[in-house]
C-alpha cells in the first residue's frame, strides 16, 4: 500500500553550502500517522536571516546528531521507494538540501507549490502561509495538532507539515473539481512536472502587462531575456517561447 510522506526541512540558510538542521515529516497511508521531527547538527553556522525565519538557534542543535544519523532520516530512507509519494511545498529546495545529506529521492514527487500555481492561477501569492490564512486552515490547526501531539509554530518544520497536510486536502479537492475524470493524486504528480504558463509580467519595465501583449509589441525584449538573463526560471523561459511562437 502506497504511503504519503508530507515533509519540510529547516536549514542554516538558502545558499549552496547550507545544510539541514531540522527534518520534519508525517507518513500517511497506514492506520496510524507516523510523525517524525528531529533537530540535527552541522558544522555550517546558522545565518541570522535563517534564525529570523525559523527561530532555531545554535544552542538548539548543539550535541544533536548529524542529519544522516537521525532516526527520522533513516526512516525516510526506508520509505524511499517508487510506490510512495513525497509531498513538499517548493520541493526543489528541500530535495536539494536532502541531496547534500546523501538522499536521492525515488518516490513520486508532488510539489504543492507548483500544483497550486496551476490550479489557483489568479491568486496573488502561492506561499503556504498565504493559503493558511486565505483558506482559514489556521482554524483547524489546534485540533489537528492535539490529535498528533504536535506543537504548531510558524515556519517550524513539523508545524509547516501540519499546515501542508490541511492544505493538501483543499488542493486535492480543487484538482478533482478541475480534472474530474482523473485520479487527483496522479494528476498532482503530473502537474508537478508540467511547465507553468506565466501570463503576466510581475517585474521589469513591462510589469502588469500580459506576456502575449509584450510578445506582440516588444518581441525583441523577450528574445533579449532568453539570451541574456541567466537567472530566468524554467517556467518563464517556457512561457516566453510559448508566446513568441504564437
Amino acid at each position: 500500500m502506497a504511503k504519503y510522506i508530507i515533509l519540510d526541512t529547516e536549514t542554516t540558510g538558502t545558499e549552496e553550502a547550507d545544510r539541514v538542521i531540522q527534518l520534519g515529516y508525517m507518513v500517511l497511508g497506514a492506520k496510524e500517522i507516523e510523525v517524525h521531527n528531529e533537530f540535527c547538527s552541522t558544522d555550517i553556522d546558522i545565518k541570522f536571516g535563517a534564525m529570523e525565519v525559523h527561530g532555531i538557534t545554535p544552542d538548539m542543535i548543539e550535541n544533536k546528531p548529524l542529519c544522516q544519523e537521525t532516526a527520522a532520516y533513516k526512516r525516510l530512507c526506508e520509505l524511499n521507494t517508487q510506490e510512495n509519494y513525497m509531498i513538499i511545498h517548493n520541493a526543489p529546495f528541500d530535495l536539494k538540501m536532502l541531496e547534500k545529506e546523501g538522499f536521492d529521492v525515488q518516490m513520486k514527487v508532488i510539489d504543492t507549490l507548483r500544483v497550486a500555481k496551476h490550479i489557483f492561477e489568479e491568486e496573488e501569492a502561492h506561499r503556504l502561509q498565504y493559503f493558511r490564512y486565505k483558506m482559514g486552515l489556521y482554524k483547524y490547526e489546534e485540533d489537528e495538532a492535539k490529535k498528533l501531539g504536535i506543537e504548531v509554530k510558524a515556519h517550524d518544520a513539523i508545524g509547516d507539515v501540519l499546515v501542508l497536510k490541511l492544505f493538501l486536502t483543499k488542493l486535492k479537492e480543487a484538482v478533482q473539481a478541475k480534472y474530474p475524470e482523473e485520479n487527483p493524486v496522479e494528476k498532482m504528480v503530473d502537474l508537478t512536472n508540467t511547465p507553468i504558463l506565466v501570463k503576466t509580467f510581475r517585474f521589469g519595465k513591462h510589469k502588469g502587462k500580459s506576456l502575449q501583449e509584450v510578445a506582440q509589441e516588444d518581441a525583441g525584449y523577450l528574445r533579449w531575456m532568453l539570451s541574456s538573463m541567466d537567472n530566468l526560471d524554467d517556467d518563464m523561459r517556457y512561457s516566453i517561447n510559448y508566446y513568441l511562437n504564437g
